[in-house]
């Protein structure tokens, strides 16, 4: 019944809380299906409504919601009560702020306790030993959204070109060095590069592109089946308005199974893939139907040439390639095809 400091694990058998009724949470009520918490829980948990009840704010409630949290980092009201409850009585916020550290580590995947830490550094505002912070949280798990998500906010919130900004793009080239898979990376680079306004020292957006562009290019190379790579790439596409037919040419030979009578030759601009890679590439060959697609918009043998092509590549998709999509496949097929049917 006691911890490894000999303090009762139950609130109920504490001195100092012998003032406090604890309120069960079914009083006057018998619930067809209760939810079976531990002992511990239930008591702390009553305690905790009785002191929100009763609007008590103090170094005891803290206390409380620190137990009742480590039982349940998913516990929105006991989150929120301590938040208010730190503020009630000045405690020190960087010592929460250290506490913090050991549960967001702990519940990388809890909402609250990120959002407790973003409420923190509203009021502490020190944002650069947070990016220390956050490294050691990827450490962890390189791809958690919470984390990436918490690095994001940080970065707008406060703006620091110099403290924050500085390194945020080598940053994210340390990571996709280490898995080019990493989804999360991938949509951050998007963010620093693309979505957050234009840094200093890229101020020259067709460098900007041209650098991007050949970023992702080779990392395909490298891992031609990468959703995530593919994905950067229409997205810079798409933000750009720079039509996929332009990088038709790098993108057929993923389309195709590997060709080892083509002469090797290093390409910066269109590295080919290498001998290994498992081709073809689904992701290519989509990304080839979709620059068919909007050839057979145009008019007369163009367009009609375009929409036979981007038939054929969506039913090697749906039979070949890609059949766990099957049903999509074959619906792009019929909607170009109502789309190109002649008018009565």
């Amino acid at each position: 019944m006691f911890d490894d400091d000999n303090e009762p694990k139950f609130f109920s058998e504490r001195p100092e809380w012998e003032d406090v009724v604890p309120l069960e949470q079914y009083e006057n009520m018998a619930p067809l299906a209760p939810i079976m918490y531990t002992p511990e829980y239930k008591d702390a948990t009553n305690y905790f409504r009785a002191i929100a009840k009763s609007g008590e704010k103090s170094a005891r409630v803290l206390e409380l919601t620190e137990a009742v949290i480590r039982m349940n980092p998913g516990h929105y009201s006991a989150w929120q009560y301590r938040y208010e409850t730190l503020l009630a009585t000045s405690s020190s916020l960087t010592t929460e702020l250290a506490l913090m550290d050991e549960l967001a580590v702990k519940y990388l995947k809890s909402y609250q306790v990120w959002h407790h830490r973003r409420l923190l550094q509203t009021l502490i505002r020190k944002p650069v030993p947070e990016l220390a912070f956050i490294t050691r949280s990827l450490a962890e798990d390189s791809k958690n959204y919470h984390t990436w998500s918490y690095r994001q906010w940080l970065l707008g919130y406060f703006n620091d070109e110099n403290e924050l900004w500085t390194g945020e793009l080598d940053f994210v080239d340390e990571i996709l060095a280490k898995d080019v898979r990493n989804n999360s990376a991938w949509h951050h680079r998007y963010f620093v590069v693309w979505a957050s306004g234009v840094r200093d020292g890229d101020q020259d957006r067709e460098r900007v592109l041209r650098r991007e562009l050949t970023f992702v290019k080779q990392s395909i190379s490298l891992a031609p089946n990468n959703a995530s790579a593919w994905n950067y790439l229409r997205g810079v596409l798409q933000s750009q308005k720079i039509p996929f037919e332009t990088l038709a040419a790098f993108v057929k030979p993923y389309s195709e199974l590997f060709d080892p009578s083509v002469t090797d030759i290093i390409d910066v601009d269109n590295p080919r893939p290498s001998s290994t890679a498992q081709l073809p590439c689904a992701a290519a060959i989509e990304f080839l139907a979709d620059v068919y697609e909007e050839q057979s918009k145009e008019e007369g043998e163009r367009g009609a040439e375009g929409r036979l092509k981007a038939i054929e590549l969506w039913k090697s998709l749906a039979n070949e390639h890609d059949t766990i999509r099957k049903n999509y496949w074959e619906y792009r097929i019929r909607e170009i095809l109502a789309a190109n049917k002649p008018k009565a």
